[in-house]
């Protein structure tokens, strides 16, 4: 967090949240959490820094959806709508996937996600996902 914070404005910080494993099931669950940021970084500044942060923390290569020590995601950024080869802004499975909503929602309850117009907060009230979610 703080290194996030050196560059970026942090407004909120959800709980930490401990989710079962999406895509590959044998292997230990996932910690997640959302920070929402105030940022003067551009769409794809963001995404760089992300990566810098998740290779000082250890992050690899591996197997998709395997462990890492850890994965920054852009969820949001505003009201901008991108798709480029290596970053998609809303992002493409977050309407699917109660472990990236359930903190979203905390941080963010009213963001609007483009382009449909649906909050994160309508979005988890429709979310399909079964996997489960524990807040810590």
């Amino acid at each position: 967090m703080h290194r996030l914070s050196l560059e970026n404005e942090v407004l909120a910080v959800s709980r930490l949240y401990d989710a079962a494993p999406h895509g590959r099931s044998h292997q230990p669950w996932f910690l997640n959490l959302a920070v929402r940021v105030a940022t003067r970084l551009s769409p794809r500044e963001l995404l760089f820094l992300a990566k810098r942060l998740e290779r000082e923390a250890g992050r690899r290569g591996g197997a998709r959806w395997g462990p890492r020590p850890l994965d920054v995601d852009i969820i949001l950024y505003g009201d901008t709508v991108l798709s480029a080869s290596d970053l998609v802004i809303p992002h493409p499975s977050m309407a699917v996937r109660r472990f990236c909503l359930l903190p979203v929602v905390e941080v963010a309850p009213d963001a609007v996600v483009p382009p449909g117009g649906e909050t994160v907060s309508q979005l988890l009230a429709s979310c399909k996902d079964a996997l489960e979610v524990i807040a810590l």
